[in-house]
């Protein structure tokens, strides 16, 4: 019995230790270099278009700042069709649409109780009109379009311009209106503007902005200083070559014009995710002129290669008319950008090629191949190479046939942060193109026109930890002609 007994026991001991077979440890991502973006500031960053409205008095008075003392009588768009801003919007590739609710004459497109200077004693609608909640309704309506809003902090109508705490209290009670009875809004537009020989003003920012965020959680709020999104420091719609979505928000205020510069290339030591947001009107003026006419194509498209091509998000500004409406010579600016576009950026050559890299995190079959830059997927799937190649790390595409090709597109998978610092690019063994950042797309119009090759490689020069590159694209742009410059 002793026996059989010590038996059972050498059985069960064997059985207790027989080893566990795990399955095979999957590699995972690397660790992010912060800053960080946060979730709405993806999602804007995605957008890579917005349409900005300047419409009110202006429009009315041929100017471009307003006095203050405009008469409300002069507002009448008779045949006004948010409907027809939303489509416009929408046809053109653009999902937010940024209205002025207020600008520097301090007329109101809302019906606010806290002034009479507004659309409720214009003549239009009988004083019962709202351009905010038609813009509103018409996106709500449309489904794809959301909403932003510009409340100029430059007032030169209002009495209480110039007295700190009557004027920020007026100017935060606006903010409570648009932002409590409107619905959702997407983005808020602050800036620094205002003219010489005004009243000195104090503007309670960190108030507004602590208004803003109680009232709607996942709105971005631009300014000079952000916090969510900053200004790029110029009215031409170009960022830096070199433009990092960080920065320190320390160094930066509202308003200051010594810090374009670093505004518009950004600082990779900075502390804070703050991308650059680039503004230009279609036409010289920001309010429709009769005289203006819209930009040619070719600059259109120069715009678009230096702001959503160097890391930034592209404002664009298409006023509307007396009528009410977007005139119809802008329009058709707009369908010939959106076709250009589509022409440009919907094949992308690259597909048609075998990829391969110099080493890739985890080794061959893992999640991190350079099959990933061709997947569509912009964010979360990603080439990168192992740890030990921070630098000097490359990626290259061989091709069957020759490919002619004039634009390379590149872009970091952003959601671990911006690493790329320099990189460069080469065909059948000749440089082409080379630049520092790249950010969420970096697009290369090559100077000397389209090139003939078989093999591209992108080189990563220098990168903060090992760079994740999420596509690449080769493009052929047949709007780019650099021999008629």
């Amino acid at each position: 019995m002793a026996k059989l007994w010590c038996l059972l026991c050498i059985i069960t001991l064997l059985q207790v230790s027989k080893p566990v077979i795990s399955k095979r440890e999957v590699t995972t991502p690397p660790l992010p270099v912060l800053p960080l973006p946060s979730f709405s500031q993806l999602k804007w960053q995605e957008r890579e278009l917005i349409m900005f409205l300047h419409f009110g008095v202006n429009t009315f008075t041929d100017s471009e700042w307003g006095t203050g003392h405009e008469n409300p009588a002069v507002f009448n768009p008779s045949g006004l069709d948010a409907n027809q801003w939303v489509n416009v919007a929408a046809e053109a590739g653009f999902s937010l649409v940024i209205l002025t609710a207020k600008h520097h004459d301090g007329f109101c497109l809302w019906p606010s109780k806290y002034t009479d200077h507004s659309v409720a004693t214009s003549p239009w609608k009988n004083g019962r009109g709202d351009v905010v909640q038609e813009l509103v309704s018409a996106a709500r309506a449309h489904g794809g379009i959301d909403v932003g809003l510009y409340l100029s902090p430059w007032d030169r109508h209002d009495r209480r311009y110039g007295h700190d705490l009557q004027y920020n209290e007026y100017y935060l009670a606006q903010l409570q209106e648009l932002l409590h009875k409107y619905g959702r809004v997407r983005e808020i537009w602050f800036d620094g503007a205002k003219g010489s020989n005004v009243p000195n003003m104090s503007y309670y920012f960190s108030d507004w902005f602590s208004m803003v965020k109680e009232l709607q959680s996942s709105i971005n709020i631009f300014s000079d200083a952000g916090p969510d999104v900053r200004w790029v420091g110029n009215e031409m719609g170009f960022a830096g070559s070199t433009c990092w979505s960080t920065i320190n928000r320390t160094s930066l205020s509202i308003g200051n014009g010594s810090i374009v510069n670093y505004l518009n290339v950004g600082d990779p030591k900075g502390t804070d995710w703050l991308p650059a947001e680039c503004d230009v009107s279609i036409r010289k003026g920001w309010f429709w002129h009769k005289s203006e006419s819209p930009k040619r194509l070719s600059m259109l498209l120069d715009i678009y290669y230096k702001s959503v091509g160097r890391n930034c998000v592209l404002l664009f500004n298409v006023p509307p008319n007396t009528t009410g409406l977007i005139s119809e010579n802008d329009v058709q600016r707009l369908r010939e950008f959106r076709a250009a576009i589509d022409t440009i950026f919907s094949t992308n050559l690259a597909e048609n090629c075998f990829v391969k890299a110099s080493s890739q995190r985890g080794g061959k079959g893992g999640d991190f191949g350079p099959e990933n830059v061709l997947d569509g997927d912009h964010l979360w799937t990603y080439w990168t190479p192992r740890d030990e190649e921070s630098e000097d790390s490359w990626i290259e595409f061989k091709c069957i046939d020759k490919l002619r090709f004039n634009v390379i597109r590149i872009q970091e998978a952003i959601g671990l942060g911006q690493r790329i610092k320099q990189h460069e690019v080469y065909v059948d063994g000749k440089k082409v193109a080379g630049g520092t950042t790249v950010g969420h797309k970096r697009l290369h119009r090559l100077e000397k026109g389209a090139v003939k090759g078989q093999i591209v490689r992108i080189k990563i020069l220098k990168s903060r930890s090992v760079p994740l590159i999420s596509s690449i694209g080769l493009h052929y742009d047949p709007f780019w002609h650099p021999e008629k410059i």
